[in-house]
């Protein structure tokens, strides 16, 4: 497992980086994070935030946030908000590197088209810093990608063609030339400024590039460079009624920022031509960026696809976007998982060239390894029961040393109040146990954890025969670190003080599908789980009503939790994380 402190992972981009610095290639090495403002982020977005920013970290470079916005009908500012933020919550554990920034409100400085002056970013900033500060945009650069544009026609690598989309994706799948691919260059110039000024209607006009309709690579077979929409842009408002699309933007933003490893996901390969192609084709002096590309991370047990992700939402089949049952990165945080957790996750699965499916255990076991590090250890009671202390008197009251980390001497110990009347967890007692069952039962003993050995002496029911009460003795000199407590039971189990108790609504969340490839089928829906989620109310332990947001606690034999954003001094709110042991394990054995 790869933690904070461990040497940088390796791998074949890496390996390239570390050969381009070494060769003499580049002198400086300069990423980019660049997501569409058209939805959350999720975990998958994580694995390509740590390569980026970790490979900008890792060799003294720098990383840019840009929002790829080249589509105002799905782009929102809710979206760009909800970016920032993910990202300045993964990465601000790393207080080492530099984030490539712009102050807040300032705007890209003037480029020269002809590629003269070069680029150099407004701001470095720590991600640690407290001065405000917002990402790059492509549309901070539709100025000068439109000056491109037209510089492709000029060249005669550009044209304004009239087919509606339809046909226009029929004639490149059938690798039929277009009718209006012999435009002269003046015709198209005319035409396109008039794109731009507005005098054509949404799908009337594209421009597109002019390079192989014979192409065995689909994406070389004349694509589209401009489309007209009227649709105000969450950035830009109603400055432009053409945008470009994000094959022509993408690499023009690149190379504006001076991006020297330009990282992106497998299904980016077939497009790396027309990266190429479109750079190489205009007059750019300084050195082009380079596309590389890795395997997307799918993770079993869930859905990556947006549009997916956006039905579970709109249907309201979770509570929204950051529902801690989603795999978005707003969700990942509510539910409790810490960035340093998530980190370690995509830095172990690692970088490949090759697709394949992540068990989602391997997520699980970076959760654990560092919660069962940092979490404070509390005490809490699920599903309780009493029980009477009936050798102790009712004004009985004591408090007991109880450790808050057994990993970390230096997280200390807390009291915790002892009476006659306790409650434990339900399942922790059994009328009629099976074979080597070590806790509660009818005459038999188990050990409170930090305090004594009971024994059960009385079983109470009420009129329908449930279990109510349990009555039982306290063995005085049993208590736990007292010179006393030699005696030994099999069982110890957890407990909280019912006269000191408070009450918190706890929502043990579990995960969202049943399979682990729920949309191998193509309905991803039917295979949601019914048991996702369950609302308990739980008796806890007095410290937990100043539980802090900041903070991970562990309730002792149970799982690790969190703080919801929906708790409040008098109704506190716990979020399960994650359970102590694997319990899928035992179902995917059945």
């Amino acid at each position: 497992m790869i933690t904070e402190n461990a040497p940088a992972p390796s791998d074949f981009i890496r390996d390239i980086v570390a050969a381009d610095l070494q060769s003499g290639l580049h002198t400086k090495i300069h990423t980019r994070f660049p997501p569409e403002p058209n939805g959350y982020l999720h975990i998958g977005h994580a694995k390509s935030i740590c390569l980026n920013f970790g490979i900008a970290r890792e060799f003294d470079g720098t990383c840019n946030l840009r929002m790829d916005d080249t589509n105002p009908t799905k782009e929102e500012v809710e979206y760009v908000d909800s970016i920032i933020a993910d990202v300045k919550w993964l990465i601000g554990g790393w207080a080492d590197y530099r984030l490539g920034m712009k102050p807040k409100g300032a705007l890209p400085e003037a480029k020269e088209i002809d590629g003269k002056s070069d680029f150099h970013l407004s701001a470095i900033r720590n991600p640690q810093s407290e001065i405000e500060f917002e990402p790059f945009y492509a549309s901070d650069y539709f100025d000068q990608i439109y000056e491109y544009a037209v510089q492709l026609i000029r060249k005669g690598l550009a044209y304004v063609c009239d087919m509606t989309p339809e046909e226009t994706d029929e004639f490149r799948r059938l690798g039929k030339e277009s009718h209006y691919r012999v435009r002269g260059i003046e015709e198209n110039l005319d035409l396109f400024a008039r794109m731009k000024a507005g005098e054509f209607p949404d799908g009337s006009r594209t421009l597109r590039a002019r390079i192989d309709v014979s192409s065995p690579n689909v994406w070389l077979r004349d694509p589209v460079l401009y489309r007209i929409r009227h649709a105000e842009h969450h950035h830009t408002g109603n400055k432009w009624c053409i945008y470009p699309m994000y094959d022509f933007a993408h690499c023009l933003s690149d190379y504006v920022e001076g991006i020297t490893h330009s990282i992106c996901t497998l299904e980016f390969e077939v497009h790396r031509p027309l990266y190429d192609w479109i750079l190489e084709s205009l007059d750019l002096p300084r050195r082009l960026p380079h596309q590389y590309e890795f395997a997307r991370l799918n993770l079993a047990y869930t859905v990556m696809s947006k549009r997916k992700l956006m039905q579970l939402v709109n249907e309201k089949l979770v509570s929204g976007w950051d529902d801690p049952r989603m795999p978005t990165i707003s969700g990942i945080r509510r539910r409790g998982v810490t960035p340093a957790a998530l980190r370690a996750f995509a830095y172990n699965i690692g970088i490949t060239k090759y697709n394949g499916l992540t068990d989602v255990s391997v997520l699980e076991y970076a959760i654990r390894e560092d919660l069962n590090k940092h979490a404070l250890r509390r005490l809490a009671v699920l599903r309780p029961i009493k029980v009477v202390l009936t050798n102790l008197p009712a004004e009985h009251y004591e408090e007991l040393d109880a450790v808050n980390n057994p990993e970390d001497a230096s997280a200390g110990s807390r009291k915790i109040p002892f009476g006659r009347e306790l409650f434990i967890e339900h399942d922790d007692f059994m009328e009629t146990p099976p074979p080597k069952f070590f806790r509660l039962k009818p005459g038999g003993e188990v050990r409170l954890k930090y305090a004594y050995i009971i024994k059960c002496e009385e079983v109470v029911k009420d009129d329908a025969g449930n279990v109510i009460e349990l009555r039982c003795t306290v063995d005085p000199d049993s208590k736990s670190g007292g010179a006393t407590a030699n005696r030994k039971v099999k069982g110890t189990i957890h407990w909280v003080s019912a006269a000191h108790s408070i009450e918190a609504e706890v929502r043990l969340y579990d995960r969202l599908f049943t399979t682990p490839e729920p949309d191998a089928d193509g309905d991803f829906k039917q295979h949601l789980n019914p048991n996702s989620l369950e609302i308990v109310t739980a008796k806890c332990e007095p410290s937990l009503a100043e539980a802090s947001s900041d903070l991970r606690y562990q309730f002792e034999r149970l799982a690790y939790f969190a703080v919801d954003k929906d708790s409040t001094p008098s109704r506190p709110v716990f979020n399960r994380t994650i359970t102590l042991k694997d319990t899928w394990a035992k179902e995917m054995k059945k």
